[in-house]
């Protein structure tokens, strides 16, 4: 019976601590409609009601508290074994999920966890490409990557990489052709390159800033369409139109004579990427070398 319960107990317990199953499932990294149903299970089983729910709070009851009095102790003393056997260890072990876009993953994230991969061998990375804002408890991933404005209230954030700002470019052959934009509003007139977000399916509108620092959005058109950066970056090197892309994705190109910026004044520099992921009383020592890894050293 315990083999069939110790899961179910350490999501009661989590559930009581946190006073909420939306807290409990992001700890958990399980959704909450799962929780849910896991305590309606044990409840079933032991037939006895364990959780008080009301609209605003969760709350154990008389038998519940019971039953954590005597859990509680039990599951922290084969915590504290657990961490002392890991910390034993020679190296760090474990698997961490990292959701993030492609571009992120193949220049920032990549470069720096490579070496620290080739050191640590037992730890595991796993990228899980999205542009939508992804729930990190029912993707079940660890943590996330989002621009530091972006980051949800709630989450711990740690800066990752320098400020960035969206630039936008072109192939020379398009500039000789089409002409130079001179303001935002220019580009109406303009073969641009869209992107089409995944969170609810539409068109990203280009965001620029003027002189006063004011927010400026243009909707654009063109021939071609994408769902991911990384296609967009090599249609604009064959000449297809112009795109607004992050500027570290394309300086190489700009230096060695492959694409030309414009509207440089308009393109106005934010906070950096940064790492996001939920409060953990202890992180495991595979998310630590991520965290050393690709914490941002000016």
């Amino acid at each position: 019976m315990l083999r069939d319960n110790i899961t179910d107990l350490i999501a009661l317990m989590a559930v009581a601590e946190e006073r909420s199953f939306t807290k409990a499932a992001a700890r958990l990294n399980v959704s909450q409609s799962a929780l849910s149903h896991t305590i309606k299970a044990l409840e079933e089983r032991l037939g006895l009601r364990l959780l008080t729910r009301t609209t605003r709070s969760v709350a154990p009851t008389i038998e519940g508290e019971d039953l954590l009095a005597t859990l509680a102790p039990c599951l922290e003393t084969i915590e504290e074994r657990l961490i002392a056997l890991t910390d034993n260890q020679n190296s760090p072990a474990g698997t961490v999920r990292i959701v993030a876009v492609d571009y992120t993953i193949e220049t920032l994230l990549w470069p720096k966890l490579a070496p620290a991969l080739k050191k640590h061998p037992n730890v595991k990375v796993e990228f899980v490409m999205d542009y939508g804002y992804t729930d990190l408890a029912s993707a079940q991933c660890d943590a996330g990557v989002r621009y530091g404005e972006q980051v949800s209230e709630g989450m711990i954030s740690m800066r990752i990489g320098p400020d960035e700002r969206m630039i936008c470019v072109g192939a020379p052959s398009y500039f000789a052709q089409r002409g130079v934009p001179q303001t935002p509003n220019d580009l109406t007139e303009h073969e641009c390159i869209n992107l089409r977000l995944s969170t609810h399916g539409a068109l990203y509108a280009w965001e620029f800033e003027d002189k006063d620092g004011r927010e400026l959005r243009v909707k654009v058109q063109g021939q071609v369409c994408f769902d991911t950066v990384m296609p967009i970056h090599r249609a604009i090197r064959d000449g297809q139109g112009l795109a607004l892309l992050p500027e570290n994705l394309v300086l190489d190109d700009i230096r060695a004579g492959k694409l030309q910026m414009c509207l440089d004044e308009y393109c106005p520099y934010f906070p950096g990427f940064h790492l996001y992921y939920p409060s953990r009383l202890r992180s495991s020592s595979a998310f630590q070398v991520v965290l050393d890894a690709l914490r941002h050293r000016a």
